[in-house]
């Protein structure tokens, strides 16, 4: 006979992101987990495994849901240059206004983290990044079709540039720098780059 959920799973992995996102990782104990979920530890080790399980189960939704569907619409975006502002824009008020405001990025803050040690995780954070360079190699291949690049500019090289960039709003964010400060350095980037 199936085990019967008494709880969702669904909206308790999000409590959970949630919880890793803003306190990080090694910050939250399984108590902590079991306080924010209101589920008891038999519960959350049948549904999810131990914390480090439930840890990579969050990474990857927290990917899935909220890294992914972005840099899809980066790549699709067929404006060039002001996709890529637009997508700094986003990042810089996602990360300094609003509920999720000086949390900085969950990804990110597993590459500051001492979870970045594990095989798992250093895997997942791998992927993210190559995923993020290539959205942005994709706006700025269309940028130069369209002429918008400055000559020189190398989109690869670019790309690896503004990846390390959103990186840097993301961390610089959570340590509570003011989205002005951020928006005046992608500016300056974003201008070294485009005619």
């Amino acid at each position: 006979m199936p085990d019967i959920k008494h709880f969702d799973p669904d909206a308790t992995l999000e409590t959970v992101v949630r919880l890793f996102w803003q306190q990080g990782v090694a910050s939250t104990g399984i108590q902590d987990v079991v306080t924010a979920t209101g589920l008891n530890r038999s519960s959350l080790y049948a549904t999810f495994g131990g914390k480090q399980d439930l840890y990579l189960t969050a990474l990857r939704r927290y990917v899935e849901q909220r890294s992914q569907p972005v840099f899809r619409c980066l790549a699709e975006d067929q404006r060039g240059l002001p996709s890529i502002a637009d997508f700094f824009d986003g990042l810089i008020q996602a990360r300094c206004s609003g509920e999720y405001a000086r949390w900085g990025c969950m990804i990110s803050n597993a590459h500051a983290g001492a979870e970045n040690s594990d095989p798992e995780v250093r895997a997942l954070l791998d992927r993210h990044h190559r995923e993020l360079r290539d959205a942005l190699r994709a706006a700025l291949d269309t940028a130069k079709t369209r002429g918008q690049l400055a000559p020189g500019t190398e989109p690869g090289a670019t790309a690896d540039v503004l990846a390390l960039l959103a990186y840097g709003v993301n961390l610089r964010s959570r340590a509570g720098a003011d989205a002005r400060e951020l928006w005046t350095s992608v500016t300056a980037a974003l201008d070294s780059v485009g005619l």
